[in-house]
C-alpha cells in the first residue's frame, strides 16, 4: 500500500511504497532549503529530474543532477537546496 507524505507546507510531497519487500518512497521538491534526517537508517537518493544540491555535516554544498545517486549513513542530518522543481527516488537500505 502507498502513502503519501507531505513535508514543509506542502513544498515536499512524496509516495511511500513497498518493492519485493523494500521499502522505497518517490517524490518531489518544490524550490527551497530543506533539512532531513536518516532516523530509519541508511537512504540511497537517486535524482530522477531536475537537480539536488546536498550539504552534509556542514561540509561544502555537492550538486547532484539528474540521473546521479548518493548515498547517505544511517543517524545522520543534511542540509537540501533545491534551485527548480526537482523529483527523486529514495532506497532504505
Amino acid at each position: 500500500m502507498a502513502n503519501h507524505n507531505s513535508y514543509y507546507d506542502g513544498a515536499v510531497q512524496s509516495i511511500s511504497f513497498e518493492r519485493n519487500g523494500r521499502k522505497l518512497s518517490t517524490g518531489v521538491f518544490e524550490p527551497g532549503d530543506y533539512n532531513f534526517g536518516t532516523d530509519d537508517g541508511p537512504e540511497r537518493v537517486s535524482v530522477t529530474s531536475g537537480e539536488l544540491n546536498a550539504r552534509f555535516d556542514g561540509e561544502t554544498w555537492k550538486t547532484y543532477p539528474a540521473g546521479s545517486t548518493f548515498e547517505v549513513a544511517g543517524g545522520v542530518k543534511f542540509d537540501v537546496r533545491i534551485e527548480a522543481t526537482t523529483s527523486y527516488l529514495l532506497e532504505y537500505l
